[in-house]
């Protein structure tokens, strides 16, 4: 498959174009000064995110990271500790980086130029990366990132809520993928589309920010192309358990 989970972790590596990518999405940095502005108090989890992404890339021989939106966390400028913390990131890193903004990175691009950061950002309504195409998902993607054999967004942190045999439950963070329905695309754009590839819903890589309950009745999701966008969807798990038709889990 051109986009491959990676066990364990919420990010895949796709390899196109003659390179092997990490991808991930919502990365939030800075998000527990976003938290404590709604009175959550939380100790900053920055050294653990840059930890884990750091030997994502190492693990996978990446030779590029996308962020699939949302690298940072402020709607606004961003806060001070979310400089903080990617200025860390950035020093931390060997690989070029490709941000796909997110509806969290409207002005974030003149802190990552005051970084010098070795980033390419792109328009909110994606990319394409070889035959993969990437957007965040907060908006609608491009008719050229559509036609792509597969398309990655995020946005939705999507999770399932999980029940044992004593009536415990659990949420857990999961990937959905099926086939991309070119139906609302076409109606949106109004003009035929040549859409028949995958599409990927990212896990938000930073666990602390929440989530669509995918298999929970009443629940809405945030992209306005979801749920009509994406036919015979199935849900997996983080360690790539197979979880089967999302609203049936």
């Amino acid at each position: 498959m051109r986009v491959e989970p990676v066990p364990g972790v919420p990010a895949a590596t796709v390899d196109t174009d003659g390179e092997r990518l990490l991808a991930l999405a919502d990365y939030h940095a800075g998000i527990e000064a976003g938290l404590q502005y709604e009175g959550v108090e939380l100790r900053s989890a920055a050294s653990e995110r840059r930890t884990r992404l750091v030997a994502a890339l190492d693990r996978t021989d990446a030779d590029r990271l996308v962020v699939v939106g949302d690298l940072g966390h402020a709607i606004g400028s961003p806060f001070e500790s979310e400089r903080e913390e990617l200025e860390a990131l950035f020093s931390a890193l060997s690989v070029p980086v490709t941000l796909v903004k997110g509806n969290h990175d409207s002005e974030l691009e003149p802190a990552l130029d005051d970084l010098d950061a070795d980033v390419t950002v792109t328009p909110a309504h994606g990319t394409t990366v070889g035959d993969v195409g990437f957007a965040h998902g907060h908006t609608w993607p491009a008719p050229a990132v559509l036609e792509s054999s597969v398309v990655c967004i995020g946005h939705e942190h999507p999770v399932v809520r999980l029940e044992d045999e004593v009536g415990g439950t659990r949420k857990e963070r999961a990937w959905l993928r099926g086939k991309l329905d070119a139906g609302p695309f076409a109606d949106h754009y109004d003009r035929s589309l040549d859409a028949a590839g995958d599409l990927v819903v990212f896990p938000a890589f930073n666990d602390r920010s929440g989530g669509t309950w995918v298999n929970v009745p009443g629940q809405e999701f945030l992209a306005p192309f979801l749920p009509d966008g994406l036919a015979d969807a199935e849900a997996f798990l983080l360690d790539g358990t197979r979880l089967g038709d999302y609203r049936t889990v």
